[in-house]
């Protein structure tokens, strides 16, 4: 039992239910915590293994401070620092550290004086350069989140991506190494959610893709803003300087590389250039201001919204191709290369994911008509007529009778082709007059027979031909705060008006689980006190047991008639 745990228990009963709540959220205390009373919490904060946890949470200016307040050099004057580390249960009303506190915080070298200067401006090139960064990451992000749509990522127990994962947007164009900070750039932004070890696509991936560059980026810096650390978010909603960051949790031992992944994304996003210096746009963001993308726009290639449409089935783009219509076009293309003047190209594949996700041959061709700056040559119009009239061959239904996935087509070349397909081996298909059926359920069905090249169409019970989703999205929320609600209120149930005497009772306790020697002072029926050394033995019925070293008898004492009671050290 530690006495230093009583003036901390003291002020936590003290304390409001919004003041706790916020501690314990500081703290990380789980919510269902098996504390009994105001001491139980006041212990385990000021346990060595909690200390250890919030010391690296600190930032600069409170690592200071109570660096300061351990080695007694701290003014005595309050300071926004002080009221911190006193809300953090690390200093005492007083401003000096609880001794758990003082010993861990001795272990630790204090900062070093922080390294922060105003960020020089960026000269024209640099922020070109820069503005062409941002532009190149906001392509990577929506190559990647396209990819996820289609496809979730696979992730490891840690919530990376895996190696076999980044392979495979490496050879999709993504470079390998920006791989995880974009991944974490499109987690801020709330455009992708990890959901059953899977990254998925989220209910803002949609909207986003169809986004301007402008907005696109602007979405990006404000997940990127929102997710900063404490220790380099300020006051105002922005951010200290970039030069400051490698310092702003000085006792982190993971902060170097944290702080340096930030900035690599910081520099992705166009906020720093290369040497550091920082762009006219970024300036007001680490102000608090709100995200403005015109300074930056103003700096890249005009957008265009017509493409070339040409007879070898290919498709050239003459500048960056609006957002929306890229999103469209891939849909129905591959897209070759990527830079300002992109080029896609056609082919059956293309064409039946197009129609494979709702497009129909009507809806692309007035598409391509609308888009192209030279009309749609005729191989083209002929393949996307000729794989939309192949498209519905195979119908995919269940059957309302047995409840069976049933495939049906006017081709019975087709059926007997899957019939024998090994590819389709799993789905354990069999004859049923002219159609296959299996146990299997219709969508699996489905995306098997698409993904083995079949021209698959899923319809219903009238035959009505309708779109399959094969991975829907995930719908995302604002993150929850911890309810610490129902833990404060266990904690104010137990908290009885007499503190001294839930005091002593634990202090009692404690020494008799230890069988350790205590001195306790006794009151008398004439109003004396008496002073016994006991080997404390039990406690129950509102009575200590224990033998009394100088009489060398066992004694009984009342509880209520302890004064004071200390354990002597052996």
């Amino acid at each position: 039992m530690s006495t230093h745990a009583r003036p901390l228990a003291e002020w936590l009963s003290e304390a409001s239910d919004a003041d706790l709540a916020a501690l314990f959220a500081a703290r990380r205390v789980r919510p269902d915590a098996g504390w009994q009373d105001f001491f139980d919490a006041a212990e385990a904060l000021l346990d060595p293994a909690s200390i250890a946890r919030i010391l690296p949470m600190l930032t600069h200016s409170e690592a200071t401070a109570l660096h300061a307040a351990a080695s007694g050099t701290a003014p005595a004057k309050e300071s926004p620092e002080r009221e911190a580390l006193t809300r953090l249960a690390l200093l005492r009303p007083d401003g000096t550290p609880f001794p758990p506190v003082q010993t861990a915080v001795a272990e630790r070298d204090a900062p070093e004086p922080l390294r922060e200067a105003e960020p020089e401006p960026a000269d024209e090139a640099d922020a070109a350069h820069a503005a062409e960064r941002a532009l190149t990451t906001v392509a990577a992000v929506a190559d990647l989140l396209l990819l996820a749509r289609e496809r979730p990522f696979a992730l490891l127990t840690g919530g990376t991506v895996s190696a076999g994962e980044k392979r495979m947007l490496a050879e999709a164009g993504i470079l390998a190494e920006s791989i995880d900070a974009l991944v974490t750039v499109a987690l801020d932004a709330r455009l992708v959610a990890p959901t059953d070890r899977r990254l998925r696509a989220t209910d803002h991936t949609e909207d986003w893709l169809r986004s301007s560059v402008g907005d696109r980026w602007r979405v990006l810096v404000d997940g990127f803003r929102d997710a900063l650390p404490r220790g380099i978010r300020t006051d105002d909603g922005g951010w200290v300087a970039t030069t400051a960051w490698p310092q702003m949790h000085p006792w982190d031992a993971g902060w170097p590389e944290r702080s340096a992944a930030l900035l690599e994304r910081a520099r992705l996003l166009g906020l720093i250039a290369d040497d550091g210096r920082e762009p006219a746009w970024a300036a007001p963001l680490r102000r608090g201001a709100a995200v403005d993308a015109t300074a930056l726009t103003a700096l890249l290639p005009t957008e265009v919204d017509r493409i070339f449409l040409q007879n070898d089935l290919s498709a050239i783009a003459p500048g960056p191709l609006s957002p929306a219509l890229d999103v469209r076009l891939r849909t129905i293309a591959a897209r070759e290369s990527a830079a300002q003047a992109s080029s896609y190209r056609f082919t059956p594949e293309s064409i039946a994911h197009g129609l494979v996700v709702g497009e129909t041959e009507e809806s692309i061709l007035e598409f391509l008509e609308a888009l192209s700056l030279t009309g749609i040559p005729q191989p083209l119009r002929y393949l996307v007529t000729q794989t939309a009239q192949r498209h519905g061959l195979v119908r995919v239904s269940t059957d309302a009778e047995t409840g069976r996935t049933r495939i049906e087509s006017t081709d019975q070349n087709l059926i007997e082709a899957m019939s024998v397909d090994q590819s389709l081996r799993s789905l354990a298909l069999t004859k049923h007059v002219d159609s296959l059926s299996t146990r299997v359920g219709r969508d699996t069905v489905y995306w098997a027979l698409t993904d083995a090249r079949y021209p698959a169409t899923l319809v219903d019970h009238d035959g009505t031909a309708i779109t399959g989703e094969r991975n829907p999205i995930t719908t995302t929320s604002a993150p929850s705060a911890v309810d610490h609600g129902p833990l404060i209120a266990a904690l104010r149930s137990h908290q009885g008006p007499d503190a001294d005497a839930a005091w002593l009772d634990r202090e009692l306790d404690a020494a008799v689980r230890a069988k350790a020697v205590l001195r306790v002072t006794v009151g008398m029926p004439d109003g004396s006190t008496r002073e016994l050394i006991l080997e404390a033995t039990g406690l129950g019925g509102g009575r200590l047991r224990g033998r009394d070293r100088a009489a060398d008898v066992e004694r009984t004492l009342p509880v209520s008639s302890i004064r004071a009671a200390s354990v002597i050290p052996q």
